[in-house]
């Protein structure tokens, strides 16, 4: 995965009006700058190990753990930690689908990953079934289904909000069930399926809050380049960041940021 920034451009996010009434949990500043991406969820397809980014070395049908090569990332909101990804301080370690399967409880936050291509959610509910939002729909499927040649694993932690009781998640996932396109607020699987298990509305699209105090928050991003360093990205929203982080994931080029600092620490 190639990993250099390419341009440096400022775009304007048109801003949706929320479909959440519930407010923050706490008072935080928001300023920062906004960008316009696309609304298109990422498409699980069918896919050979080769294009998954397997070797003949860590197939699909491999059980694992093994590594695969990632961009890691750390997020902060003022100066509170609300998501990481770094390999030293957790296990980044993928299993194929059927493994996962025997290590995942009802209510878990599943990823599964595949170079070039954003990483895919889902919240596990039961008898090998996931509930995630996929080509604009809300849809359960079976994980072994969707896997598609992917690996994954649980990321119940990578975000640092409190979670909800495990039966909350589940019923956050399946009460949207059906929904598609014009009837939901999500604009990939991430947001779906992590506001099922925190349920702050953050992570719908237009969910944050405009007021003028809290317009004057910023979402940092730390984005931990192999042999380039750290470059810190800043964003107005939640949302915004998560697309960001995701485009990085399927191209490894970062574009059209915000640098903080000249972007290197």
């Amino acid at each position: 995965m190639g990993n250099q920034l390419d341009r440096i451009t400022h775009l304007n996010y048109s801003e949706l009006p929320t479909g959440d009434p519930s407010g923050l949990e706490k008072d935080e500043l928001r300023v920062g700058v906004a960008y316009f991406f696309s609304d298109e969820e990422e498409e699980v397809d069918d896919r050979t190990p080769s294009d998954c980014g397997f070797t003949k070395d860590h197939s699909p049908a491999e059980e694992g753990p093994f590594s695969v090569s990632e961009v890691e990332y750390s997020a902060f909101c003022s100066q509170e930690c609300i998501f990481s990804k770094l390999r030293e301080n957790e296990d980044l370690n993928v299993y194929s689908a059927k493994t996962l399967l025997t290590m995942c409880k009802p209510g878990d936050l599943l990823e599964l990953v595949a170079t070039a291509q954003p990483p895919h959610w889902a919240i596990y509910e039961q008898d090998e079934q996931v509930i995630h939002l996929h080509k604009g729909e809300i849809r359960k499927d079976s994980l072994l289904e969707i896997s598609s040649g992917r690996h994954g694993r649980i990321v119940n932690n990578r975000y640092r909000y409190r979670p909800l009781p495990p039966d909350l998640v589940v019923q956050n996932a399946v009460g949207h069930l059906g929904l598609s396109s014009e009837e939901i607020c999500w604009t990939n699987a991430e947001s779906f399926a992590a506001w099922c298990r925190f349920g702050k509305r953050e992570f719908k699209a237009g969910g944050e809050a405009h007021s003028a105090a809290q317009q004057q928050q910023q979402y940092f991003l730390k984005v931990h380049l192999s042999g380039s360093g750290v470059h810190t990205l800043v964003f107005r929203s939640l949302e915004d960041m998560i697309r960001e982080r995701r485009r990085v994931d399927a191209s490894g080029i970062l574009k059209e940021l915000s640098l903080v600092n000249g972007g290197k620490e």
